[in-house]
């Protein structure tokens, strides 16, 4: 008889102290690529939410009246914790999202130390200003304060790193902190949180609130006990969450589809390569991901057949082997809207030159394979939304003018991508492409930790930016203050 090992259950952080769901109930984390159950996490209730809001509020006079410096320490602490438990948090993400070991967990670790390590860093430097006035006797100048309470929820496929560009900068400016994960991934939230408090942050200043985001998210949203939102995530929750926050402050980070553009005087290889990237790291759950491929007649040829080579040398499989370069899909209603996408892109005439589809003999449902779908129609689903899976859509345009409509085309419009060796192309591009970042001669995911990163206005890619200074000046309030000499 094999002897079953005990689950170990954890619960919120709330105050400081682990403390189980008001409710008593659970939930489980489940390993995407295998279905086995890791661990049994507290389902958050709206009164678990109170409690973390009432336990920040008390939090957030003490963080608002420590020192710069001392703020900087208290990230440059977590970033040490997190160092010394590197390996089991790349392990814990590995397991919990589905990412690659070895090609994608470790690096995102590395990152997110670095995170921290930079919020310490950026906060002793964020200045503000004396301005000249026309009244002799009048000096003028600006602090910045903190907000106060911040609810952040954050998604499951940077469960580790997207946190961190939160939590980092609010720590540092001296808001308090009630934070909801996705339920999927809250495993690595919990390891996260954990080391936070072993890095000796004041009670109260983060705390965790683990289960739905129906529930929990939305409590912390609306209650008036939080100050501002920072959330990140798919452009229709996003809507849902800037409606519950109404008249507060709000940080969003939404969904893209990555228009990229590979003209015909292009670096065939370099853009080949980059776009693949762009299409298939993280199993292409990527909010920046390379989501159409716009290219030109004279190029189209090379291009596909470079996509396919760069899609045959994926290697899907255990997320803990050695070989594999990419892993499952974290949840099922991804999986689905990747079955969707490619179905009408299909029935509206694309060709599928890679099928993809599940891969269950690899030990889940939730294995896709890379899919390279050739002429894609410009109004197809897969064209206008945000896919979030391994996926390939090249789409033909005659000239530069039709490729920089479809990629305007829709309603996303976060970061986009062009390959040109013209520095006058370039440059018309850059101008005119309504997305937030534009990458020339690099992949739509080549992002920076201190990058301002965010959606173009008219889209429904997010509010403010996310990335180092710019966090930080979203996250806090401006005041002007006044004084008189007379």
């Amino acid at each position: 008889m094999v002897q079953q090992t005990a689950l170990q259950t954890y619960g919120h952080c709330i105050g400081g102290q682990w403390v189980p769901s008001e409710s008593g109930e659970t939930f489980d984390a489940v390993n995407p690529a295998t279905g086995e159950v890791l661990a049994r996490l507290a389902k958050g209730t709206r009164e678990d939410a109170r409690r973390a809001i009432a336990a920040a509020q008390v939090a957030k006079e003490r963080l608002a009246s420590l020192s710069t410096w001392d703020r900087s320490r208290l990230c440059r602490r977590v970033a040490e914790a997190m160092e010394r438990h590197k390996d089991e948090l790349a392990l814990t993400l590995s397991l919990d999202q589905g990412k690659p070991l070895h090609t994608e967990a470790r690096a995102e670790v590395e990152f997110a130390i670095l995170g921290w390590e930079e919020a310490s860093e950026h906060i002793k430097w964020l200045e503000t200003s004396v301005i000249p006035v026309e009244a002799p006797t009048k000096r003028v100048f600006t602090i910045r304060q903190p907000r106060g309470v911040y609810a952040v929820i954050t998604p499951w496929n940077f469960p580790l790193n997207i946190p961190i560009e939160y939590l980092g900068a609010a720590l540092a400016t001296g808001n308090a902190v009630v934070w909801n994960p996705a339920s999927s991934t809250s495993l690595i939230a919990v390891k996260l949180m954990e080391c936070i408090l072993e890095a000796d942050v004041p009670p109260g200043a983060i705390n965790l609130v683990t289960g739905p985001g129906s529930v929990v998210g939305d409590e912390i949203v609306a209650n008036p006990g939080t100050d501002a939102v920072g959330f990140t995530g798919s452009s229709e929750t996003g809507i849902q969450v800037a409606a519950r926050a109404a008249g507060k402050p709000l940080l969003l980070e939404l969904g893209g589809n990555g228009p990229t553009v590979i003209l015909d005087d292009a670096d065939l290889e370099l853009a080949i390569k980059s776009t693949a990237f762009g299409c298939f790291l993280n199993a292409g759950q990527v909010c920046s991901a390379a989501e159409r491929i716009i290219v030109s007649p004279r190029i189209h040829d090379p291009v596909v057949e470079g996509l396919i080579d760069e899609a045959e040398r994926i290697r899907l499989g255990n997320p803990l082997a050695p070989e594999t370069t990419m892993g499952p899909l974290n949840n099922a209603p991804t999986a689905e809207k990747m079955d969707r996408h490619i179905a009408d892109a299909l029935a509206r005439g694309a060709r599928l030159v890679i099928r993809g589809g599940q891969a269950p003999e690899l030990g889940s449902p939730l294995f896709y394979r890379p899919t390279v779908l050739d002429r894609v129609p410009a109004d197809a689903q897969v064209s206008l939304e945000e896919t979030f899976g391994p996926i390939a859509p090249v789409i033909v345009a005659e000239d530069d003018e039709e490729a920089l409509r479809i990629a305007n085309m829709g309603t996303l419009g976060l970061v986009s991508a062009v390959f040109t060796t013209s520095l006058k192309r370039a440059y018309w591009f850059a101008e005119r492409l309504r997305t937030g970042i534009v990458n020339i001669n690099d992949s739509t995911n080549y992002w920076e930790l201190h990058i301002p990163f965010g959606g173009a206005s008219g889209k429904r890619s997010g509010i403010g930016r996310l990335g180092g200074k710019y966090t930080m000046m979203e996250m806090t309030d401006l005041k002007t203050i006044t004084i008189d000499l007379r």
